[in-house]
């Protein structure tokens, strides 16, 4: 059984920061990727940022220069500071971790979401 428990959601004015985190524990063997996707309302959902197990990192455009996704190996967690945020960035944001577990297999998981709202 893995568990992703996120936090650091909420309501922020334009031009300000957030920072989303997300623990993954359970039957972990090691972690591969880790990602960030979010959903706005009436939209499919999209990759935000992701991050390999050696650090290598890649962001969809709309983002670039403002996000920047981390990871913490030793704790099992992904981060995503998002400086600058705009009005359109205000989505349902979602922790997604593909993983060996200690039996062996490869599998993929999403965390429950976190809303972040920019508004004035």
């Amino acid at each position: 059984q893995v568990q992703l428990v996120e936090s650091g959601g909420g309501l922020v004015q334009p031009g300000g920061s957030l920072r989303l985190s997300c623990a993954v524990s359970g039957s972990i063997g090691s972690i591969n990727a880790m990602a960030w996707e979010r959903q706005a309302p009436g939209k499919q959902r999209e990759l935000v940022a992701a991050i390999t197990s050696r650090g290598t990192t890649n962001y969809t455009s709309s983002v670039k220069g403002r996000f920047t996704i981390s990871r913490d190996n030793a704790k099992n967690t992904v981060l995503l500071q998002m400086n600058s945020l705009k009005p359109e960035d205000t989505a349902v944001y979602y922790c997604n971790v593909v993983l060996h577990t200690t039996r062996g297999s490869v599998e993929e998981y999403w965390g429950q979401g976190t809303q972040v709202t920019v508004s004035s």
